[in-house]
């Protein structure tokens, strides 16, 4: 069985409270549930952290799965700590936001952790984690 880490950042636990309007109304437990349905013969691994070094340890633990998905959340921006971890990992990585960052403020416009990943997915809500995944498992011959 194929095992997928699920991984998300700083302030993705307020997901479905914090600024709806922009990422939606669905919480990470809505998001999870979605995706165990969506693929019941993934073993998935879900994390989600407000600590920097805690993520990039979750990155690691993900080194002997089938791939990663990564929302880093505010750490698109900045972390070449979250960079790094993820350019030593050799499995399938998709960088996932919920909303079109492209489309959003300068500011969000730049990833410094997309030169570390396989793909990333942008502006399709939690639809995203889906596509993600079966990048994920595509990447790897399938579940």
């Amino acid at each position: 069985m194929a095992s997928v880490h699920v991984l998300n950042g700083v302030n993705l636990g307020a997901l479905g409270t914090r600024r709806p309007e922009v990422y939606g109304t669905l919480t990470l437990d809505d998001i999870e549930r979605d995706l165990r349905e969506a693929f019941p013969g993934v073993e998935f691994r879900f994390g989600q952290t407000d600590f920097e070094g805690e993520m990039v340890g979750f990155v690691r633990e993900a080194a002997a799965s089938a791939g990663i998905v990564v929302n880093p959340g505010a750490w698109t921006h900045y972390s070449y700590a979250l960079h790094d971890a993820l350019e030593a990992v050799d499995v399938p990585k998709v960088e996932v936001h919920l909303s079109n960052v492209h489309g959003r403020e300068e500011w969000r416009r730049r990833s410094v952790v997309s030169p570390a990943v396989d793909a990333v997915v942008a502006g399709m809500g939690a639809y995203g984690y889906r596509a993600a995944v079966g990048y994920v498992l595509g990447a790897r011959g399938g579940a």
